[in-house]
C-alpha cells in the first residue's frame, strides 16, 4: 500500500483528478466527502487529505510515502525530504510587493509581513529587517501602515491591483511538487518510482 497525502483545497482536487485519470479512484468526491482517509484497495493506494502546510510534516516523519506539497511551503518549512516531481500544476510566484507609491530607499530598518519569515529572511540575507508574521490578508498590512512591504504568493496579481500594490521583486518561481519520506521510499522506491513515473507521463 502507498500512501499519499493530498492537500486540502483546490490543489489536492486538481492532484486527485490526476490519479483518477491514471485510473486510482475511491468513488468519492473530495470537495464533498468528510473523510479523511480514503483508500483504493485494488490499486493498493490511500489517500490522506491534510492541511496544506502540514502535508510536509507527514512525509518528513514517514507516515505517508509520498505527499503533494507547494514549493513555497517546502522551502519554508526545511524538511528533510526527497523532491521527487514538479507536477506543474499551481503556478504563481514569491514576490516582495509594497504600495504603488513606496520606494525602499535602503536606509533604514524595512518592516516585512508575511506568513514566510524563513524565505524571506533567506531573501533579505544582507538588509535589516523586521519581520511581522501574519496569517492572513497579507495585503492590508502596507495599507494601514504596519509594514512598509510584503512578502507574498502573487499568482495573477489581481489582489495587488485592486488594492493599489506593485511587484517590487520576484523571489522565486512556484508550483506543486511531489515529495517522498526517505525512510518509505527506501523502503518501496520501485512501486514509488512507477507511481511517480506514471504520474509524470500525465503531466507532459
Amino acid at each position: 500500500m502507498i500512501d499519499i497525502a493530498l492537500p486540502k483545497g483546490r490543489l489536492g482536487e486538481k492532484v486527485y483528478e490526476l490519479f483518477e485519470n491514471m485510473g486510482y479512484s475511491v468513488n468519492e468526491s473530495l470537495k464533498t466527502t468528510r473523510k479523511l482517509v480514503l483508500e483504493d484497495s485494488n490499486k493498493e493506494v490511500r489517500f490522506f487529505l491534510i492541511k496544506p502546510s502540514d502535508v510536509a510534516v507527514y512525509v518528513e516523519r514517514g507516515v505517508a510515502d509520498i505527499g503533494i506539497v507547494g514549493k513555497d511551503s517546502l522551502i519554508e518549512s526545511g524538511v528533510d525530504v526527497y523532491e521527487l516531481l514538479d507536477l506543474g500544476m499551481g503556478k504563481c510566484s514569491m514576490c516582495v510587493c509594497s504600495p504603488i507609491n513606496y520606494v525602499d530607499d535602503g536606509r533604514k530598518t524595512l518592516n516585512i509581513a508575511t506568513k514566510y519569515p524563513n524565505i524571506t529572511r533567506d531573501y533579505y540575507i544582507n538588509r535589516d529587517i523586521d519581520i511581522i508574521k501574519l496569517n492572513g490578508s497579507i495585503e492590508l498590512a502596507p495599507l494601514l501602515g504596519l509594514s512598509h512591504v510584503i512578502v507574498d504568493i502573487v499568482e495573477t496579481g489581481g489582489t495587488l491591483r485592486e488594492n493599489n500594490l506593485k511587484v517590487d521583486a520576484k523571489i522565486m518561481e512556484l508550483s506543486a511538487r511531489v515529495i517522498a519520506s526517505k525512510s518509505r521510499y527506501n523502503f518501496n522506491k520501485a512501486a514509488i518510482d512507477n507511481l511517480i513515473n506514471l504520474m509524470d507521463t500525465r503531466t507532459i
